[in-house]
């Protein structure tokens, strides 16, 4: 069954002395989410900004494989925003950004957005496992502050469990959908038709889907007036 964690620190993982949290899930998944990150961002260069960037773990991983790439970690909770600060600064990497706090459900995200303190247009945004234990408002708050801040050639990364064509693609993720929507009513794997529409709505189109292990995907957007719709 798929995990999750609304918020990391809460479950009995250790916690160092800096703040430090560790995610059980990102042992299991960042390198078959990195060999899907790696295929766009092989020789370019810019700005690639993780939305609910958590414990901060992946963030660390991508920057050590792609150092021409400026990565720009960002949450909400105050126990994850000091934990990827401080994973930040205990890796020393010089292409990590400090830490930009980002309501996902404000369109605008943050006041370093638009004030140039962070980031300019960017090359890519990566979210995984946010939009499925979050409200639909979530949701729509990320693809449309993705579509206002990627670059022409830019892309939207999705990481987690989804339905398609309003069906389950695994008993596993059913199960978990259940659960979710028992815990809150606002929570629920979503359907990759209905964030189709939802990007198209914004300029955006979805342009790749790729199968993941335990029955989770990375599904793609595109501004629409470069990226060919997926079949």
């Amino acid at each position: 069954m798929p995990e999750y964690a609304m918020e990391f620190g809460k479950d009995g993982r250790p916690v160092e002395p800096d703040g430090r949290l560790d995610a059980a899930a990102f042992h299991r998944n960042h390198e078959p989410i990195w060999a899907v990150l790696q295929k766009f961002l092989a020789g370019k260069s810019g700005d690639v900004l993780e939305a609910g960037s958590g414990t901060g773990q992946h963030v660390l991983h991508f920057a050590k494989n792609a150092p021409d790439i400026i990565w720009w970690p960002s949450d909400l909770h105050e126990r994850h925003l000091k934990s990827i600060e401080a994973w930040r600064v205990h890796a020393g990497l010089p292409n990590i950004r400090p830490v930009l706090r980002i309501d996902l459900t404000d369109p605008a995200w943050c006041p370093a957005m638009q004030s140039g303190s962070g980031p300019g247009k960017l090359l890519a945004v990566f979210c995984a496992n946010v939009i499925h234990i979050a409200p639909w408002p979530v949701a729509e708050g990320l693809f449309a502050g993705a579509a206002r801040h990627l670059r022409d050639d830019g892309r939207l990364f999705l990481y987690g469990p989804f339905k398609r064509d309003g069906k389950h693609t695994a008993m596993s993720n059913a199960v978990f959908d259940t659960s979710l929507r028992e815990q809150d009513a606002e929570w629920g794997v979503r359907d990759i038709g209905e964030l189709s529409t939802l990007a198209g709505s914004v300029g955006l189109s979805l342009v790749e889907t790729v199968p993941m292990p335990a029955n989770n995907m990375i599904v793609a957007f595109a501004p629409s007036t470069k990226g060919d719709i997926a079949a």
